[in-house]
């Protein structure tokens, strides 16, 4: 019998004043806002119907979880609980039923349907893999889980440049890491702006 591939997308309340603020500094509260609104509706949107894998949405914080008007319907949602970042995602790692489990973010606009597909092929023959961010994050990471998942996180220092080097450097010793495609995070004025243009957007 396969084992079932399982996707969890990370997702924060979007509500004014809580999500992209290193972007609100640039464009405001309002677009930044709303840049992450579209990015996660359009993430669910590509991702969780897709019939190779069970797709979820893990949320924080916690108590917004059943607050309906927050969230793309059509796709199941769980919370993130407690802990840093390497803390949950850990947790929900180890959380599914046996089988390969990809993690992935909500405000990478170029993130597609095909990178998680190759990432649940590289689990074929790796014990993780990656999607590297080009400011030196990643914005995937999955987990072959067989014959028992790694600690991929105690090393890591989050929001910086060597978020994913130092994951990197947390893996233990004979752990194989695959690499998938370097996408962009929209993190500033910029990015923005060039998100827009290839979206078609007219300035605002």
């Amino acid at each position: 019998m396969s084992l079932r591939n399982h996707l969890i997308i990370l997702a924060k309340s979007p509500r004014l004043g809580t999500v992209k603020s290193r972007l609100a500094r640039e464009i405001g509260w309002v677009a930044a806002t709303g840049f992450y609104r579209r990015t996660l509706c359009d993430t669910v949107r590509k991702l969780s119907r897709d019939a190779r894998w069970r797709a979820c949405l893990a949320v924080t914080p916690d108590r917004d979880v059943w607050n309906r008007g927050l969230w793309p319907e059509g796709i199941p949602r769980i919370t993130q609980g407690s802990g840093d970042l390497g803390t949950r995602m850990a947790r929900l790692a180890a959380a599914p039923p046996p089988g390969p489990v990809v993690i992935v973010g909500t405000d990478i606009p170029a993130l597609k349907a095909d990178h998680i597909a190759d990432a649940f092929n590289a689990l074929g023959d790796h014990d993780v893999t990656l999607g590297p961010a080009s400011d030196g994050g990643f914005y995937l990471v999955g987990f072959r889980r067989r014959p028992a998942m790694p600690d991929a996180f105690s090393k890591v220092r989050w929001s910086t440049p060597h978020a994913l080097a130092d994951t990197l450097d947390s893996l233990p010793p004979g752990t194989t890491a695959a690499m998938g495609d370097v996408l962009s995070d929209v993190d500033d004025g910029a990015a923005f702006d060039a998100w827009r243009r290839s979206a078609g957007l007219s300035p605002p």
